[in-house]
């Protein structure tokens, strides 16, 4: 901290933030969209080696020293999502050295990351070139090229974008400069100061990757100091498939009981290699990513609901709405079907169709047997099941069922109707009203929208054994495709999961 910044006085730095505060606002207004991924304090959000990376003048800063050198190429991650199709804007500065952006990259673990990279450097050589880190393709355009990889792995320089002298002369010297990557299916763009540097048409379907993380460079070699702030993100619609975000809440009951972080990403793995759907996921409840839903054709969530529901919490349910509106489905797994009525119940009967409302619907552990299937893309390939679970039922629904179709009905025991009154096990009256009726009663649900968006319910998923089984699981996969207007095949949502895989990504919990 320097002299400047002990001798601050309240009304100084109140007249400081209020300036910054204006300034963001205004770049917010030109930049629709765009949000901020860098706070411009500290390193929340990022993770790099602290030997070299830290927040200096506002700005994510990588150094190394003739003390303090890196033995290899390393990076500082952003932890908070993954990149797909995306417009990122930054500003750079850098003294000595080669640094760059990876993007859409794999993360090889001790901070070394590789991938589709926007180069940069203090040289003349390098900067606004596309290369490929630790990869085999290495510089994948030049300064100035317009390139297309084809289906058979080579390289083809179509055109030009630019003069590549003239590119660098624009470039800064020890200066900041603006870097913008747009990145669309297979087609990469990188510009900086506003000229394009490269336009690249990647085909190569065993080379190009659609999704990965986003990271910063810190080359290794002579010493060298590289700065970057104004961190933007805008997530981009996809043009050639269906974005599904898969939602898990915090950790809860005890061990191999509502597993949502282990669930959701053995739904995610089932749905990597599935065509027409990119899949992606955050754990731990509501997603610190503030771009998480904006491109997103589907949106599930496997969680703790009622009164901490994440998708009633602060601003949330108008945020869900707005994706909503925009035509995303919307999908929830189990307790996650659970919310107030005053508080998202009005929400949910509008976008899947049906809740669990309290004193009203029932949550009994039951063996129910699902005889008979109907005809619905939802059940393609799901053969007849029966299963022991936490089966909610005697849902709230939309009036006369409009545009909701149940997929799994049963017929509960009476035995379900017999634990002491609560909030969950519905009053008296529900009770001997249910027990009089003795109708079957729908447990999972599809619902199209008087817009066309469409949304699912799912009361099952207590227990994580149950992802185990074929039908269970394609159910509820066949659903998540379905909602987001992808294409459910014939057979089903195939998938594999083998009993190793069910002991993955358990949460660690007290017995």
């Amino acid at each position: 901290m320097n002299s400047t910044h002990q001798t601050m006085t309240p009304s100084l730095l109140t007249g400081v933030l209020a300036l910054s505060a204006a300034v963001v606002g205004l770049q917010a207004a030109a930049e629709p969209d765009f949000k901020p991924i860098f706070n411009g304090q500290d390193l929340t959000g990022w993770d790099g080696n602290p030997k070299f990376w830290s927040v200096q003048d506002g700005a994510i800063t990588g150094r190394t020293t003739p003390d303090n050198p890196t033995k290899g190429n390393t990076f500082i991650f952003w932890r908070q999502g993954l990149l797909d199709d995306f417009e990122l804007r930054l500003r750079f500065k850098i003294v000595g050295g080669n640094s760059g952006i990876q993007y859409r990259s794999k993360d090889f673990g001790d901070w070394v990351a590789g991938g589709y990279q926007a180069d940069f450097e203090a040289g003349e050589r390098y900067s606004g070139i596309l290369y490929e880190e630790r990869m085999t393709r290495g510089i994948m355009a030049e300064r100035g090229q317009k390139v297309v990889w084809g289906p058979d792995g080579k390289k083809q320089v179509v055109g030009t974008v630019g003069d590549s002298k003239a590119i660098q002369a624009a470039i800064k010297k020890e200066d900041w400069n603006d870097y913008t990557i747009v990145a669309q299916g297979a087609h990469l763009v990188h510009q900086i100061n506003g000229l394009v540097a490269v336009e690249v048409t990647d085909n190569d379907p065993k080379k190009q990757i659609r999704q990965g993380v986003l990271a910063l460079q810190l080359h290794a070699g002579p010493p060298m100091t590289v700065q970057f702030k104004d961190i933007r993100l805008k997530r981009l619609k996809l043009g050639d498939r269906k974005k599904v975000v898969l939602t898990a809440g915090t950790p809860s009951h005890g061990p191999g009981e509502h597993e949502h972080n282990a669930g959701i990403q053995l739904l995610d793995k089932c749905l990597q290699d599935h065509p027409g759907v990119l899949p992606t996921f955050y754990l731990n409840g509501w997603p610190k990513d503030p771009t998480a839903y904006d491109n997103a054709d589907a949106i599930l969530i496997y969680c703790d609901g009622g009164g901490g529901h994440p998708f009633i919490q602060s601003d949330h349910l108008k945020i869900i709405g707005e994706k909503v509106k925009q035509g995303a489905g919307v999908g929830c797994l189990h307790y996650a079907v659970e919310v107030p009525k005053d508080r998202g119940g009005s929400e949910f009967l509008e976008w899947i169709g049906g809740y669990f409302e309290t004193h009203w619907s029932v949550n009994p552990h039951w063996f129910a047997e699902f005889k008979e299937l109907p005809v619905h893309p939802v059940t393609r390939g799901v053969k007849p099941f029966g299963m022991q679970d936490e089966w909610y039922y005697h849902m709230r629904f939309q009036e006369n069922l409009q545009g909701v179709a149940p997929i799994l009905t049963a017929m509960p025991p009476a035995s379900t109707l017999t634990r002491r009154d609560g909030p969950h096990s519905g009053n008296p009256a529900v009770r001997k009203a249910v027990l009089e009726d003795q109708q079957p009663q729908h447990v999972m649900w599809c619902f199209e929208r008087p817009d066309g968006g469409r949304g699912f319910g799912f009361t099952g998923g207590h227990f994580h054994k149950n992802w185990g089984h074929d039908d269970f699981r394609k159910v509820v996969l066949n659903a998540i495709v379905w909602m987001a207007r992808a294409e459910v095949p014939v057979e089903g949502v195939v998938s594999a999961v083998t009993p190793e895989d069910l002991q993955q990504n358990l949460d660690p919990k007290r017995r």
